[in-house]
C-alpha cells in the first residue's frame, strides 16, 4: 500500500530529505551537504551532479531512519533554490564560467555576476517587468542567461538545456523535460496568465531570442500538484525507491515553505488573503496570496498560479539576513566562525546587556542591512549596507551591540516591506515564520514587536519540507487537491503577539531617515 510520501528540500548548502505520512507527521529526516565554488565575491557555483548525489544520500538515509520500504512511497516532491543549471545538447554538465572543470554547471541563486545584465533588462521598461516590481534582479534567470551568452559565447554555443534547479532534479528523476509553473513563473519572466506566456518581444529586447531553442524550454508548464512522471529505473536505484513512485512538479523553496504554513487556509479565501509567510534563512522571503493581481514597485510578482490554482502570489525579500548575521560575526575582531554555539553565546550576552542597560542598549548604533543589495522594496541590487554610530570598541560586547542592531535592522526591513505591501492593497495581519530564523530568539522577538503583527510558528521543525510533501501528496493521489492536503497535513502552530506596541516606531523613523541620507550621499558630486 502506497500511503507515504517523500520530500527533498535543496538549500544553499545542503539537501534535506523527509518521509511523511498522510497526516503530515515526519517519520524520518536526513541532511547532506552540497559543494559551492566561490571564484569571486559576486560569483557562486554549484555542481548539479553533486547536488543529485546529496539528494540521493539524504533520501536513502531518511528512509532508513523511518524504517519504511520503497513500496510504501507514493510520490516524491522536490523544492530547491532558484539556481540556474546549464547542460549541453547531450544533457551533460557545461561549465558556466568556462574552464576545464565542466562540473561547475550551476549559477547559484545568490550569484550577482549579472548586475549589468539586470540593469539592461530594467532599462527596456518592457511591460513584462511589471511582474518583477518594474526592476530586474540579478537573482532572476534572464540576467544570468544574458551573462552566459555575452561573456561565455563558446559555452552558449554548446548549450542544450537550461533548468531551474528544481526542474533539473525532476528531469534527472524522470527523464521528462516538463517544467513547473512555480519555477517558470517565479524566475523566468513566464507569464502564466497570458495566452502566449513567453514574451518574444522581451526576449528579443534583451538579446535572448534563441533562448527557448538553446534551452529546450517548453511552451506549456505543469501546475503545482501535478505529476511529472514516474522514476526511471536508474533514478529509482540512486534514490532507494522504485519505478512506481510518482514525481511531483518542483517548487521554489520559499514557495514550498509558504504552502507549508499557509496551506491550511488554501480553502478559506477570506482568511488566506490576510496571512503572510516569512521564510527566513540565508536570505528572507515574504510571500502573500491575492485573488486579484496587485502590482507594487520592488515586489516580485504578482505571479499567476505560482502555487495555488486561480491565485496570484506576491513576494518581497531581503537578499542577506542569516548570511548577514554570519558576516557580522566574521567581520568583527571578537567574532570568529559563526557557529551555532557562537551565535548562542552572542544572544546570551545581549540578553544580559539588555537587562543591565535597558532601552539605552546600543541606542545610538544604526544599521542598513543592504550588504548584498536591497531586493524589496527599493529593488536596488547595487545598494550597500550602512553602519552608523561605531566607537573604538573591539570587544566582545561591542560585537554584541552590533549584532543586536543588525537584527533590529533586519526586522525593520520586514516592516518596510509590509508597509509597501499595504500601499499595494494587501491587508495583512498575521505573519507565519518558518526556516532557520525560528531558532534565533532575537529575530523572533523582533518580528513580533517591530511589525506589530500576530506571529505564528508552525509546530514543525521543517515547514519547507512539509509544504513539498503536501504537494507530493496531491500528485501521489493521497489528497484530491492542494487545499485538502494543506488542511489535512498542517500540524497547527503557536501564536505570539507584540509585547509593547510602538516600541520600535522611533527606530523605524531613524531607519527611513538613514535611507534618505544614503541616497543623498550617492547624489553628491
Amino acid at each position: 500500500m502506497r500511503d507515504l510520501i517523500v520530500a527533498v528540500d535543496i538549500g544553499t548548502g545542503s539537501a534535506r530529505a523527509g518521509v511523511f505520512d498522510r497526516s503530515g507527521t515526519l517519520l524520518g529526516r536526513s541532511e547532506h551537504p552540497i559543494a559551492m565554488r566561490r571564484p569571486s565575491p559576486d560569483h557562486a557555483e554549484h555542481d548539479s551532479e553533486n547536488i543529485w548525489q546529496a539528494v540521493c544520500i539524504s533520501l536513502k538515509a531518511a528512509l532508513a531512519v523511518a524504517g519504511v520500504a520503497a513500496a510504501r512511497i507514493a510520490a516524491l516532491g522536490i523544492d530547491a533554490t532558484c539556481s540556474l543549471v546549464v547542460r549541453d545538447r547531450q544533457g551533460q554538465p557545461l561549465a558556466v564560467s568556462g574552464g576545464e572543470e565542466a562540473r561547475w554547471d550551476t549559477i547559484v541563486w545568490l550569484d550577482h555576476r549579472a548586475l549589468k545584465e539586470a540593469d539592461i533588462c530594467t532599462a527596456t521598461k518592457h511591460p513584462v517587468l511589471a511582474h518583477s516590481g518594474s526592476v530586474m534582479s540579478p537573482e532572476m534567470e534572464m540576467p544570468k542567461l544574458m551573462w552566459l551568452k555575452r561573456h561565455r559565447p563558446e559555452q552558449w554555443a554548446k548549450t542544450g538545456f537550461f533548468f531551474d534547479l528544481a526542474d533539473f532534479i525532476t528531469w534527472r528523476a524522470t527523464g521528462s523535460n516538463a517544467r513547473s509553473r512555480c519555477t517558470m513563473t517565479g524566475k523566468w519572466n513566464y507569464l502564466a496568465h497570458e495566452e502566449k506566456p513567453w514574451s518574444e518581444s522581451f526576449l528579443q529586447a534583451i538579446g535572448l531570442e534563441d533562448l527557448r531553442e538553446r534551452g529546450s524550454l517548453p511552451e506549456e508548464t505543469l501546475a503545482v500538484g501535478e505529476a511529472i512522471g514516474r522514476l526511471t529505473a536508474e533514478a529509482a536505484r540512486d534514490l532507494g525507491l522504485d519505478t512506481d513512485c510518482v514525481v511531483a512538479t518542483g517548487l521554489i523553496d520559499a514557495y514550498a515553505g509558504t504552502f507549508g504554513v499557509l496551506g491550511p487556509f488554501a480553502g478559506q479565501p477570506e482568511k488566506l488573503e490576510r496571512q503572510l509567510a516569512l521564510i527566513g534563512g540565508t536570505s528572507s522571503c515574504i510571500v502573500a496570496f491575492s485573488r486579484e493581481k496587485k502590482f507594487g514597485f520592488g515586489m516580485w510578482g504578482p505571479y499567476y498560479e505560482a502555487v495555488l490554482p486561480g491565485w496570484w502570489l506576491v513576494e518581497g525579500g531581503q537578499s542577506a539576513t542569516g548570511a548577514l548575521l554570519d558576516h557580522i560575526v566574521r567581520l568583527h575582531s571578537a567574532g570568529g566562525e559563526p557557529s551555532a554555539a557562537n551565535h548562542a553565546r552572542i544572544v546570551a550576552r545581549i540578553r544580559e546587556m539588555q537587562q543591565e542597560e535597558g532601552e539605552a542598549f546600543a541606542d545610538r548604533l544604526h544599521v542598513l542591512p543592504d550588504f548584498h543589495g536591497n531586493r524589496s522594496p527599493l529593488a536596488d541590487p547595487h545598494a550597500l549596507g550602512v553602519i552608523s554610530g561605531l566607537a573604538l570598541d573591539a570587544s566582545f560586547d561591542g560585537l554584541c551591540r552590533l549584532y543586536w542592531r543588525t537584527s533590529v535592522a533586519i526586522a525593520l526591513g520586514i516592516r518596510h516591506i509590509l508597509d509597501k505591501l499595504g500601499d499595494c492593497g494587501y491587508v495583512l495581519d498575521t505573519l507565519h515564520v518558518t526556516g532557520g530564523h525560528v531558532r534565533n530568539p532575537l529575530l523572533m522577538e523582533l518580528y513580533r514587536d517591530v511589525t506589530g503583527c500576530r506571529v505564528v510558528v508552525a509546530d514543525t521543525n521543517d515547514a519547507v519540507l512539509l509544504g513539498t510533501a503536501m504537494v507530493a501528496a496531491v500528485a501521489g493521489g493521497l489528497y484530491a487537491d492542494l487545499p485538502a492536503a494543506g488542511a489535512g497535513m498542517y500540524p497547527g502552530g503557536s501564536e505570539y503577539r507584540a509585547d509593547v506596541k510602538g516600541r520600535y516606531d522611533r527606530d523605524y523613523r531613524r531607519f527611513l531617515a538613514l535611507y534618505r541620507h544614503r541616497a543623498e550621499l550617492e547624489t553628491i558630486e
